[in-house]
């Protein structure tokens, strides 16, 4: 009589993570198509008739949620650093009008997008008594990471910060002590968008094994600047316009020699654009 192996539950969830991010990515790589089930279900090696609810157990959403998060988050971007016509912004996020793309970013963001292209006041400089406001100067710990490398825009890394938190969840590595990090060695004025360097990462114990494509980072403690900023990720780049070019310039410190990262603090999935969290972290020398 054979003998019958049964697979551990957390080694068949991380497979099926790892299935599942594939199809992740593929979404995210090709935002203008949606593709259909058969298609998905096949890059994730499941059936059709389970790749849904596969998906859903494990990311949350379904794929035209997901498809439809990316597209927004698109669009947030092009308000802002682009005058495109709302209309041509709506038809490339998948929306037939300007009304159905108002009603779906407004549902998403809490903020309709002429009114969210307004409030960023593209090219608007920063009133100096405000350029100081919040910085301070913070020692961070060693971090231990697990990162998946993006070559591309910046404003593309969601997707992968939701690939690496279904390879994370499926092994139990998400608890109330994980820090989600993004690093940026580039500077997306200086480097042709196609080969902008990012990270997405998130701490995780020594040793872990990771996925083929994913890397190990350690960051050592460093004296950083930090900045917190609440509001929308596609408004970060002003933000690090403020801190190279009004807070370092006077503040008698020099830049490091470890890339400028970022620490996401609260959860983008369950509360509105405006409450997001994030400090911006820009290494310094030591005194």
């Amino acid at each position: 009589m054979p003998i019958r192996t049964r697979i551990p539950k957390s080694r068949t969830l991380a497979d099926h993570a790892t299935r599942i991010a594939r199809a992740m990515a593929h979404l995210a790589a090709q935002p203008d198509r949606t593709p259909s089930l058969e298609e998905l279900a096949d890059v994730a090696a499941f059936s059709p008739w389970h790749f849904h609810r596969a998906y859903r157990s494990l990311t949350g959403e379904t794929p035209a949620e997901t498809l439809a998060r990316i597209r927004l988050s698109r669009a947030a971007a092009a308000l802002i650093k682009s005058d495109a016509p709302m209309a041509r912004i709506a038809a490339a996020a998948g929306y037939g009008s300007t009304a159905a793309f108002t009603r779906a970013f407004r549902e998403a963001l809490g903020i309709p997008p002429g009114a969210y292209r307004q409030r960023a006041a593209i090219g608007a400089p920063i009133p100096e008594e405000e350029t100081m406001q919040d910085i301070i100067i913070v020692e961070t710990p060693p971090l231990h990471l697990a990162a998946l490398p993006h070559r591309g825009s910046f404003d593309a890394m969601g997707p992968v910060f939701d690939r690496l938190g279904a390879w994370a969840g499926a092994r139990g590595l998400i608890n109330e002590t994980t820090r989600f990090i993004g690093i940026y060695p580039d500077d997306p004025h200086s480097v042709p968008e196609a080969e902008l360097r990012s990270l997405a990462a998130l701490t995780v114990p020594p040793g872990t094994p990771l996925d083929p494509g994913m890397e190990v980072v350690d960051i050592p403690a460093l004296r950083c600047a930090r900045l917190r900023y609440q509001g929308p990720y596609a408004e970060l780049e002003a933000v690090y316009e403020r801190l190279y070019g009004a807070w370092l310039p006077q503040s008698g410190e020099e830049a490091g020699d470890f890339p400028v990262f970022e620490e996401y603090l609260n959860d983008c999935r369950s509360l509105p654009p405006s409450e997001w969290l994030t400090d911006i972290l820009l290494p310094l020398k030591s005194r």
